[in-house]
């Protein structure tokens, strides 16, 4: 599996010339090469993980294809034909096999109200918590992208949610709104936190990839 890092929390997953997109947001570049897209899961309803603009791109470029996401999501983009997943529910989608964790999105504040979130496992290898620290529980991951700058985002708590994956791999997403500084001291504190359980932290910037 290969995966590519878009602008904050955009991802790219491709396994045997297939692929899936994740949260491409409102921070995310047009995605272009959509022709092997099969899917798209986007993890909550906030339009810095998709966008109207993003999704009609995709499926006018593959004809359409599955959007899998949390009812919150159902409800906000009601034009769209959208495939409801849950906390324990799994997917499969050709060379993907999809697991869902979670269930809410991270509080920001008590005045704003908690919405639906899901963290995805691909493959049982690859995770992505969307806006939460959920943990997924009993998974081996081999690469963790991991949000190090949010509303929501404490760092200690970020440390502490890839201290409990304890990843092989793991790099930072959710960081087009910290300054070059702050996405600098989020990773290496995050470096710190994945090094405890002997695992590599990756500092890749928008298009670069991992293979798992």
């Amino acid at each position: 599996m290969r995966v590519t890092k878009y602008e904050h929390a955009a991802l790219r997953l491709e396994v045997s010339g297939k692929q899936l997109i994740i949260d491409p947001g409102v921070y995310t570049t047009p995605l272009t090469d959509l022709g092997n897209v099969i899917g798209i899961v986007l993890t909550h309803e906030h339009p810095d993980h998709w966008t109207p603009d993003h999704l009609d791109r995709i499926l006018k470029a593959t004809g359409g294809v599955p959007i899998f996401a949390p009812a919150g999501v159902a409800a906000a983009a009601a034009g769209y034909d959208i495939t409801v997943v849950a906390p324990g529910d799994r997917v499969e989608l050709g060379p993907f096999h999809l697991e869902f964790f979670g269930g809410r999105h991270a509080v920001i504040h008590e005045s704003i109200p908690v919405i639906d979130n899901v963290g995805v496992l691909v493959n049982g290898v690859f995770y992505y918590p969307g806006d939460s620290y959920a943990v997924p529980r009993g998974a081996d991951v081999q690469l963790l992208a991991a949000p190090i700058g949010a509303p929501w985002l404490k760092i200690g708590e970020a440390m502490d949610f890839v201290l409990a994956v304890a990843p092989r791999r793991a790099f930072g997403t959710h960081d087009m709104t910290l300054s070059v500084a702050g996405r600098g001291m989020g990773r290496a504190r995050l470096t710190w936190a994945t090094e405890q359980g002997g695992g590599e932290f990756l500092e890749l910037e928008p298009g670069d990839s991992a293979d798992i």
